[in-house]
């Protein structure tokens, strides 16, 4: 017999394996995964929803690979995740996944959390500057 999400939800929102409390924050963090914004809330949640979307970086550090979980193939775990990986670059990236949800109609909801993840992503995998001497020696200029 299927349960509803709600009914899920209200069972596992207090005691979850990945669940994160810590003192002094009023909304537990949460580790599990296709959860875009790592808040323990039923929105957010990527074990009780039939559709989940995760936003994840790519296997080689270049890009990030959006993971959605299917509706149709909820009880069979095999096939029901789909992996897309994007590497145009990251406006081309960022546009394409926003056409990709939009268009498909996918979990409206997430659409600007799954945005905000990618640009995330994609900010860490860029070079951090060097500033100093350093990026002076780094240009070719001489030292005087």
């Amino acid at each position: 017999m299927a349960t509803s999400s709600h009914l899920n939800w209200l069972i596992i929102r207090n005691n979850n394996a990945f669940l994160l409390k810590k003192r002094d924050v009023k909304k537990p963090f949460s580790t599990e995964p296709n959860n875009l914004a790592s808040v323990s809330s039923y929105r957010y949640s990527g074990i009780v929803h039939k559709k989940t979307l995760g936003v994840v970086p790519a296997a080689d550090k270049k890009g990030f690979t959006a993971v959605l979980k299917k509706g149709k193939y909820a009880h069979r775990p095999a096939k029901n995740t789909v992996r897309v990986d994007f590497k145009a670059g990251p406006r081309r990236s960022l546009k394409k996944l926003k056409n990709l949800l939009i268009g498909s109609k996918y979990r409206k909801d997430l659409t600007q959390a799954a945005l905000r993840r990618a640009s995330a992503v994609l900010r860490s995998q860029k070079p951090a500057p060097v500033k100093g001497k350093k990026a002076e020696f780094a240009k070719g200029k001489k030292p005087e």
